[in-house]
């Protein structure tokens, strides 16, 4: 179950031959010009058509999402704001605790 699965070996057949050698009084330059490419087909997907429905239903999508969002970011705001207030005060409350001792 652990032992590592290795990939199985090539199975191409080894060249016999070697690549003739080069020659520079023999130069071809159509032998080493890139492939064409082939020209981009075209999609079979149908291009998207907005109707007014879907118009409408992206819009209220958004204009909810934009809400949400700021719900959110107005509520984190609002617990940071108690909870700093919150270490407000009770450091106000400790320093007179403190004040009052020394007396």
């Amino acid at each position: 179950m652990f032992t590592p699965k290795y990939p199985r070996p090539d199975t191409a057949p080894i060249p016999t031959s070697t690549p003739p050698a080069y020659s520079p009084s023999v130069y071809n330059p159509t032998a080493y010009a890139p492939a064409p490419v082939p020209a981009a087909s075209a999609s079979n997907r149908p291009a998207v058509q907005l109707t007014p429905g879907s118009v409408l239903t992206l819009a209220a999508g958004g204009g909810a999402l934009v809400l949400v969002v700021g719900a959110v970011l107005v509520s984190m705001l609002l617990a940071v704001a108690i909870t700093a207030a919150s270490v407000a005060v009770c450091a106000v409350v400790i320093r007179s605790i403190l004040k009052s001792d020394r007396r």
